[in-house]
């Protein structure tokens, strides 16, 4: 039976070119490349027409006209959208497969269990892989939005006030919490909406919407270079479509 084969080398993911000059992931009976005898290949959870294969190569593919390899966030623009968002699960559970190789009890070896767990083979402790939770909020104030630069942003362009969930935190805290912080402002109208697996390594965005209450946009230096607030028409560089923030934006300019 074919399989669909998502393999990585580091972050970097094995594309397929096909005739028509697009890209698809590899799909047949047996792996595309050779195995190693050391290679934990994992079962995901399938694909509407197949079964979905994923292991880690130590050598990426090169000098082969059939197959690219190309980052994982870049291939949101070169795969169908299913075909990407598997890929990432595929990526999530390889970190987690890497950085779970020992028991933090008692430091024996883990080895699998079922498809997304491990079991210590010693005192019995039980993983599984574990997200880590972030909100990002697009702030109103009349026709006008708060955009930010972020210190650790790698491109020059604004995105929105976004952070970590913290222990014994919701949702609706973080966000009030985060903007806060990072901008001295208080918000109102909070309201969901939507949600994203960011798989860098291991996340998940939770998008809302707000409007601005009260204060005034004083930056915290440690985390944002820049900020302001921007109308429809005048907005600087923003987020690629890859990401929730896009979402958000696009969403008030069609709006």
């Amino acid at each position: 039976m074919k399989k669909y084969w998502f393999l990585f080398c580091q972050t970097d993911l094995v594309l397929q070119k096909q005739e028509d000059g697009s890209y698809t992931i590899p799909f047949e009976e047996e792996p595309p490349v050779d195995v190693k005898p050391w290679t934990v290949i994992h079962n995901i959870t399938p694909l509407p027409d197949g079964e979905v294969r994923t292991f880690r190569l130590d050598l990426p593919v090169i000098e082969n006209e059939k197959y690219k390899m190309c980052g994982l966030r870049a291939s949101f623009h070169k795969l169908p959208l299913d075909f990407y968002l598997k890929a990432g699960k595929c990526q999530e559970i390889l970190y987690w497969d890497q950085n779970t190789q020992y028991c933090g009890v008692c430091g024996a070896p883990m080895q699998l269990d079922t498809d997304i767990s491990k079991k210590c083979i010693n005192c019995g402790k039980e993983v599984w892989p574990q997200l880590a939770t972030a909100v990002i909020v697009l702030i109103h104030r009349g026709d006008e939005i708060l955009l930010v630069r972020a210190n650790n942003f790698r491109g020059n362009y604004y995105g929105l006030v976004a952070g970590f969930v913290e222990t014994g935190e919701t949702l609706e805290q973080a966000v009030e919490r985060e903007v806060k912080e990072e901008t001295g402002l208080t918000i109102k109208n909070l309201t969901y909406f939507s949600s994203q697996p960011w798989p860098y390594p291991c996340g998940l965005m939770v998008g809302f919407n707000a409007d601005y209450e009260s204060g005034e946009l004083t930056l915290q230096r440690s985390e944002l270079g820049a900020g302001g607030w921007f109308k429809k028409y005048s907005l600087p560089p923003i987020p690629d479509k890859v990401s929730i923030a896009r979402r958000l934006i696009d969403n008030w300019i069609e709006k």
